[in-house]
């Protein structure tokens, strides 16, 4: 079995009497990062000249493909992360996005759903599919695919901004002044997820990640309407499907107990952001919910010592404890690509 599925299935071991298996303190845990296709490599620069425009990259599969594949040819990551972006929802809604060069992305504001149509987003996507199709079989094969969406409070934070924004207020705004308007733009995001994310399954994905970016922005009653049930009505709408696949939540930075989002949402694996206190979710959070983090990228970028030092806190939290490391958010694009070299050796080190 692949070492990342591996970890996965791994957390419910028993033994032939039923008693739960010890987890080898030293073992090696599978290892990928978040983007880590992206910037920092001279290589998906190259390519991203090559194709014009951040949409036309994500929609070309070939391309999409090659980038995908770049870090796994470059650093042996135990799994890829199909390259394309959670913004890829709203375009195929019928939300104008665009992506301003050194600004990031742009979308005509929408408060409500009635612009917005399920009509046509999986002929939409059909480049996307092709691409974890492509990837399927042109990863090796003890590679991991995994394919992903953002979480609906994140995607719909972007739609109603139209941009980026620092503390999500507008979208905060709208779900306060019109919670039903709101209500009915995740319901179309949730359809639509589902949607996607069951035909990435269909195409080759074998794990699934929900990237709820924005998850610190909300708290108490309106973390758990806006943030636990769309994520549980995703997983819900996707067993209901037939699909079995591990699903990451990754609910950045959330001041939850995770424990009780785990629980509610019904994810498998549970993504930690940089500053989640590591011995608190190991001894919190239920044994059979894999655990994933949660180095902090700029100590990737600042490498020697200090990543020496993070790497070795890090395992020395998790041990006896099956997780996949990770950082605690995206790598960034000033990180030298030697250092990611050196990360690996680091976790692969016994």
């Amino acid at each position: 079995m692949k070492p990342f599925l591996k970890t996965l299935s791994g957390a419910a071991t028993q033994d032939e009497t039923g008693k739960k298996t010890e987890l080898d303190k030293n073992q090696v845990p599978p290892i990928w990062l978040m983007r880590q296709a992206g910037r920092y490599l001279p290589e998906y620069r190259a390519l991203r000249e090559q194709a014009g425009g951040f949409l036309d990259l994500c929609y070309n599969p070939a391309f999409a493909e090659e980038v995908t594949l770049q870090p796994i040819r470059r650093y042996g990551f135990d799994a890829a992360i199909l390259f394309a972006d959670i913004l890829l929802i709203p375009d195929a809604l019928g939300q104008k996005v665009w992506f301003e060069t050194g600004e990031g992305p742009r979308l005509d504001p929408v408060v409500s759903a009635q612009s917005l149509s399920l009509d046509n987003v999986t002929q939409h996507l059909e480049p996307i599919i092709e691409t974890v199709s492509r990837l399927s079989h042109s990863l090796p094969k003890e590679t991991t695919l995994i394919g992903f969406a953002g979480a609906p409070w994140t995607v719909a934070t972007y739609m109603v901004a139209g941009r980026g924004t620092p503390d999500q207020a507008p979208a905060r705004a709208l779900a306060e002044k019109d919670p039903e308007a709101f209500q009915g733009l995740m319901d179309i995001i949730v359809a639509a997820t589902i949607d996607y994310l069951a035909a990435q399954v269909e195409a080759g994905a074998e794990v699934l990640q929900l990237f709820e970016s924005w998850a610190a922005s909300l708290h108490g009653e309106a973390f758990e309407l806006w943030c636990v049930a769309p994520v549980a009505a995703i997983v819900e709408g996707l067993r209901a499907r037939g699909v079995q696949v591990p699903i990451i939540g990754f609910p950045r930075a959330a001041s939850c107990d995770m424990a009780d989002y785990v629980a509610r949402t019904g994810v498998q694996v549970l993504g930690l952001d940089t500053h989640a206190d590591r011995k608190a979710m190991v001894k919190n959070v239920p044994e059979n919910i894999v655990l994933q983090g949660n180095l902090d990228p700029l100590v990737l970028v600042e490498g020697g010592t200090a990543l020496e030092q993070a790497v070795g806190d890090i395992k020395a939290d998790f041990a006896g404890r099956h997780y996949i490391f990770n950082l605690g958010h995206g790598i960034v694009p000033q990180t030298p690509p030697e250092h990611v070299q050196k990360l690996i050796e680091l976790v692969r080190q016994g």
